[in-house]
């Protein structure tokens, strides 16, 4: 298969199945030959990104950031799959902006709050409802749906196999 380098932007709420499906992805972009990599929030948080706090002018940059690798990466023939929050509109339509038409999908990871908080691993909700998490993205922190975004997946409903299959289909190289 011909390389397409693409930016793949999942957003949606934490527990809503980003990194999840990004890697699943990832690995069958990856058997058909393709340069495939991820870019995930809560790596690029401990790296990249780690100077920055959950303020909106710290969201707004962080998704920045994260945009501006995935076009240098995509520039360089690599398939990137961003797992990132980005829970503001203006971000995402931003990083949009920086791709040739074609080239970016945003897939909406459409969870709805309380099953998020019920696989919440991590026990994050529950913190941040209890005050010890400020500004955590859904309880006291906005999360802006995408109005039109390529691809939106329902992970409270469909299995991991008909989310991939969604993507595949929506994805195809040209």
């Amino acid at each position: 298969m011909k390389n397409f380098p693409q930016c793949i932007w999942f957003t949606g709420l934490s527990g809503a199945g980003k990194t999840t499906i990004a890697q699943a992805v990832r690995d069958q972009l990856h058997a058909q030959g393709r340069l495939v990599y991820v870019l995930d929030g809560d790596l690029l948080r401990t790296g990249l990104n780690r100077d920055l706090g959950f303020s909106d002018e710290d969201r707004s940059e962080n998704t920045r950031r994260v945009a501006e690798v995935a076009r240098l990466m995509v520039d360089a023939g690599i398939t990137v799959i961003v797992a990132l929050i980005s829970p503001l509109r203006s971000g995402r339509d931003r990083a949009r902006g920086l791709f040739a038409p074609g080239r970016f999908f945003e897939v909406f990871i459409d969870t709805p709050l309380a099953v998020c908080e019920q696989r919440d691993v991590k026990g994050l909700y529950a913190r941040a409802r209890q005050g010890l998490i400020p500004d955590f993205t859904g309880i006291d922190s906005p999360y802006e749906p995408p109005i039109s975004p390529e691809i939106t997946l329902h992970t409270s409903t469909d299995d991991l196999a008909s989310c991939l299959r969604t993507i595949r289909l929506a994805i195809s190289a040209p």
